[in-house]
């Protein structure tokens, strides 16, 4: 989930601070084409009224994102923040009911109607400034000759058994429905009648039954101990990165895939692990094994090295016993032909940090070297996709026929077919763009043809 405004200008910086995260000791995994085989769009401006026993204070979302409470609906008009050109979005803050925005998710095994179980994330980006924003997921069937996306149901999660080992926000009440000042879903399965759900600010991963009621919660553990982050509760300020907690803010279970056979959880972190001093612990993401047969978690640990330019991963699915799709991307937004000139001060009409890394990358779980980290077979550039048909929704596509998907998080990806997947953004409403300058992005939904990355070994 992008943060909101105020809180990007820091992410841009910590950007150019962090430590570069260069592709070590592999050969550079070979890029393959994608086809654009269907496009379709959810508008940004999708609401989703809460169900009828929820608090009142549920009904108007968005509250709390500026420097105090304000109640006024539609009153604060969204914009992507000074660090990408202040642009504003179109859409204002608060909201009438729940913003369906920020698809984070998508789970492998689809709905027995064909619908694919899709994720939406916190709300507006903290956990300070959300606890108005309720946690759902849907089925949702996109249609690609309508360039539509129906959403066949919602469902609102709620902890009524108080299974939940804190306090919630809404713990005074009967149905107990959560909120992003609870937990931060950014990755979501479904396997035998259940919903698991990788959260980032314990983090914690979440058993869900399909009516949305909370049946266990599991705190991560990493080498025997507890792995926290600083919106773990119970961290309590002031903290020591890398001693009361080691994992950064934001950086909890972004991809979470589930393997066939076995059942386990493979939830890779977003962002490096930190060490004792407080620095990542190196330029590579934790991969860790939970078993949902046994409810806890292996004691495996694997790595995922970032190629040159990523800052974070969005999405994380297994195609076979063994082979994963791991969306991978930087921070950037926009399309790099409308890049601001350096220098540039007025960034009205140009992106000053547009999208040049968001990659599709295929991966063997199964072939590890020494150092655990996981084989790169090869990848797709979500930047570079071909339209020989037409397929582009309208005025989405570049002047020489191609499609990019330049946006801030792209964060869903499962396979399809054989020679199919499925690609989707959170679109971060109302902070992000990136198709059109002063406008919100919509949640689309790409089908791209892509037989020769689904058969690569």
């Amino acid at each position: 989930m992008r943060s909101t405004p105020a809180g990007r200008s820091a992410l841009a910086i910590l950007a150019v601070l962090a430590p570069a995260l260069p592709a070590l000791a592999q050969d550079a995994p070979q890029t393959f084409p994608a086809t654009l085989a269907g496009h379709a769009m959810l508008p940004a401006m999708t609401l989703a009224a809460p169900p009828a026993d929820a608090p009142r204070d549920l009904w108007i979302s968005g509250k709390f994102t500026g420097k105090g409470r304000n109640e006024q609906p539609m009153s604060v008009p969204g914009d992507v923040g000074a660090a990408y050109g202040g642009h504003g979005t179109g859409i204002s803050l608060p909201f009438i009911g729940q913003p369906v925005q920020g698809m984070s998710g998508l789970a492998m095994n689809r709905a027995g109607d064909g619908s694919w179980y899709v994720l939406t994330d916190n709300g507006f980006g903290s956990k300070i400034n959300s606890p108005d924003a309720m946690l759902f997921f849907h089925r949702m069937k996109p249609d690609f000759d309508a360039g539509t996306v129906a959403r066949e149901e919602t469902v609102f999660l709620r902890d009524p058994d108080r299974k939940v080992p804190f306090r919630i926000a809404n713990e005074g009440t009967d149905a107990r429905y959560l909120t992003g000042a609870d937990f931060d879903p950014e990755s979501i399965q479904f396997l035998d009648g259940e919903i698991w759900i990788g959260d980032e600010f314990g983090p914690f991963i979440l058993r869900v039954a399909l009516d949305g009621r909370i049946l266990s919660v599991h705190q991560t553990m990493l080498d025997g101990k507890p792995l926290t982050g600083p919106d773990t509760p119970g961290t309590v300020v002031p903290a020591q990165p890398g001693k009361d907690f080691r994992v950064q803010r934001s950086g909890g279970y972004e991809g979470m895939a589930l393997q066939p056979g076995t059942d386990l959880l493979w939830a890779m972190l977003e962002k490096p692990v930190l060490g004792e001093d407080g620095q990542p612990e190196g330029s590579f993401l934790r991969v860790l094994t939970f078993d949902t047969g046994t409810a806890n978690w292996t004691g495996d640990s694997h790595r995922f090295r970032l190629s040159e330019g990523a800052t974070a991963i969005g999405d994380f699915n297994f195609i076979d016993e063994t082979r994963a799709l791991v969306i991978e991307r930087d921070n950037g937004e926009g399309d790099a032909a409308r890049a601001c000139a350096e220098g540039a001060t007025d960034m009205s009409g140009c992106y000053p940090q547009p999208a040049r890394v968001k990659n599709v990358v295929l991966v063997d779980t199964a072939s590890t070297d020494a150092d655990g980290f996981i084989r790169r077979i090869g990848q797709i550039d979500l930047l570079a996709i071909a339209d020989p048909d037409g397929r582009a929704l309208p005025g989405t596509a570049r002047e020489d026929g191609t499609l990019g998907f330049p946006f801030f998080t792209i964060e869903d990806v499962a396979r399809v077919d054989d020679t199919h997947i499925l690609v989707g953004n959170d679109n971060n409403l109302p902070f992000s763009g990136g198709r059109e300058i002063g406008r919100a992005a919509d949640n689309e939904f790409m089908l791209l043809s892509v037989p020769e990355l689904l058969s690569a070994r």
